[in-house]
């Protein structure tokens, strides 16, 4: 009797162990999650009963040299719902789909599901958004967005580039200096009770948005506009497929203006224009976008053809290879190994010196001092200049010279880049390494972007850029400037003369591949003044109908812009100095 009362004892005994065991292990767990688990579980039950909407942040503004803003931005809204806030569903389904022009179904669907928020539609009109507020529907929030805006329209399209729907940058500056434009969203947080339903007199929690940076750029609207006008007239003079200009300050690198024509509207990036045949497919459709948005100036390479005789001819002058006096003898073509490579003029130039050589644009004149510069010598001086390279300008996709590998270079390679065939570079790259030629020898890196701004004007980034001084010397460099000014007075380019001003450049009709296609680009480069260049203007002419020599149809185009615009800049007109004022440097 006693043994059963003692083995009952320890039963019970071990029952309030084990008990207690328990109580106390439940009681040190809920400790521990009280006091060090405690930040955890509160943020979970907050995240639980927030609600949380975006407020975004509005983007930088981009601001032209003349304090011109080009793109901006216009208020949306986006209208979304909270399932579980709606009291009138049949309601919300009717006045949304009414209001927005949506179809009742597709409303229907976004009001039924059960999720923390549905949008409805964004980038609706401000007035619109206004007016659904007015109706009180539950569980239906108008938020304010920004819609990017450039007043401008088609101005400098392939340069500004556009945003996306979610207001990023897609191409051009907009994606380059995407860090400094977007800006930083800020959020409405607001709280609900277990079944997603906002607690009414529940103060709302904002962190405000950060509004992107303001971009300023070299462009100047004005020049853009007399170039783009300058391009649509040869466009449709010419029916040419596309025409390109791009004008520079060579000091700097500054690009004034860069236009493609035609360029395409930045506020409806997606509309094909309607001369284009309606695409067969998706696939077809993007393809035509993708094309509709190069920017050819850096995306695309060409054959120079005879405006790139600067640089051999700049090569062979600092090579000491050739003098302006040096003569030359053109009889229409030059025999190199066993080709028979032409000059323009089919009964040749006959006895000339290196200076008219120039100004005729002489191949075989260039093929000589080509040979003279030989393989290594030339490839040396390519690259001394800069052409294998990049320009380094602040815009995406820029396309990289094609060029003969030297191994690969013989003397019939030679004499066909020495007048700018066989060979490609973009027009960015020619207008560059022109521009360092002309201006003493700096290498300079075109650009667009000059510094950018915080909204309240306090904080400021300046944009540096690489200068590599030296590449040639401040004499042949004036040399250049020389021949390019008589190539304009009395040579090839004389139909892009101004009166009154000082102008150089040189001429070319560059024949595409293939060549049995007979289809050409033909193209003008012009620096004025011309013996101390502030501006630097490169127009091609791709396909042009009829005559489609540089010298007729893209000379004279030039030569109108720099009527326009050189007065604009503040630059005067000066008496025409002499020859004999130049020192020739031997």
């Amino acid at each position: 009797m006693n043994s059963n009362k003692t083995h009952h004892r320890e039963k019970i005994a071990l029952l309030f162990f084990l008990l207690f065991l328990a109580v106390t292990g439940l009681m040190g767990r809920l400790i521990f999650l009280m006091v060090y688990r405690s930040e955890h579980y509160s943020a979970m039950a907050e995240d639980l009963h927030q609600r949380e909407r975006t407020i975004k942040a509005a983007r930088g503004n981009i601001i032209d040299a003349n304090g011109t803003v080009i793109a901006t931005n216009r208020t949306v809204c986006t209208i979304s719902v909270i399932h579980n806030q709606i009291r009138e569903p049949d309601q919300v389904v009717e006045i949304l789909s009414r209001e927005l022009g949506l179809k009742e179904e597709e409303v229907r669907k976004k009001v039924e599901k059960y999720s923390s928020r549905e949008i409805i539609k964004t980038n609706v009109d401000k007035a619109l958004g206004d007016q659904i507020r007015t109706y009180h529907l539950a569980g239906v929030k108008v938020d304010e967005d920004y819609k990017r805006y450039y007043p401008y329209d088609t101005l400098a399209s392939t340069v500004l580039g556009f945003t996306g729907g979610d207001n990023q940058g897609i191409i051009g500056l907009e994606v380059k200096y995407e860090d400094y434009l977007k800006g930083q969203n800020g959020k409405i947080l607001t709280m609900s009770d277990a079944a997603g339903v906002e607690i009414e007199n529940e103060a709302e929690d904002r962190i405000e948005p950060i509004a992107g940076q303001d971009l300023y750029i070299s462009l100047d609207v004005n020049i853009q506009r007399y170039c783009e006008q300058a391009a649509y007239q040869t466009l449709e003079k010419k029916r040419a497929n596309r025409v390109s200009i791009i004008a520079m300050n060579p000091q700097n690198g500054e690009i004034m203006a860069m236009v493609n024509a035609p360029e395409f509207n930045l506020n409806d990036p997606f509309a094909l224009s309607p001369d284009i045949p309606a695409p067969a497919s998706e696939k077809e459709r993007q393809n035509l976008l993708n094309q509709m948005w190069r920017n050819p100036c850096i995306n695309d390479t060409y054959e120079p053809g005879s405006t790139f005789k600067i640089v051999t001819a700049a090569a062979g002058l600092e090579a000491g290879v050739v003098k302006l006096e040096d003569r030359f003898s053109c009889p229409g073509f030059r025999i190199v190994e066993d080709r028979k490579i032409r000059c323009h003029k089919v009964g040749g130039h006959g006895s000339e010196d290196f200076l008219h050589g120039m100004m005729n644009s002489c191949n075989p004149v260039l093929i000589d001092v080509g040979q003279r510069l030989g393989i290594d010598q030339y490839y040396r001086y390519f690259e001394q200049f800069g052409l294998k390279g990049k320009t380094g300008i602040d815009l995406p996709g820029e396309a990289s010279t094609i060029m003969h590998k030297k191994e690969n270079m013989g003397l019939v390679e030679l004499a066909t880049v020495s007048f700018g065939q066989s060979f490609q570079i973009t027009p960015m790259q020619l207008i560059t390494t022109a521009s360092s030629i002309i201006n003493g020898g700096n290498r300079v890196t075109p650009h667009f972007g000059l510094k950018a701004v915080t909204s309240d004007g306090k904080g400021v980034r300046t944009f540096d850029y690489p200068v590599k001084e030296g590449i040639l010397s401040k004499e042949t460099s004036e040399t250049m400037r020389y021949i390019l000014e008589q190539v304009v007075a009395e040579g090839s380019g004389k139909r892009a003369g101004v009166e009154g001003f000082r102008i150089g450049g040189k001429t070319a009709t560059s024949e595409k591949l293939p060549r049995s296609l007979k289809k050409y680009i033909s193209s003008f480069i012009g620096f004025a003044p011309a013996n101390d260049p502030k501006v630097i203007i490169l127009i091609t002419i791709d396909e042009p109908e009829g005559i489609y020599y540089g010298g007729t149809i893209a000379a004279p185009v030039v030569g109108d812009i720099f009527k326009n615009i050189l007065p604009y800049l503040g630059i005067d007109p000066e008496e025409e100095e002499t020859v004999s004022s130049f020192r020739i440097y031997s």
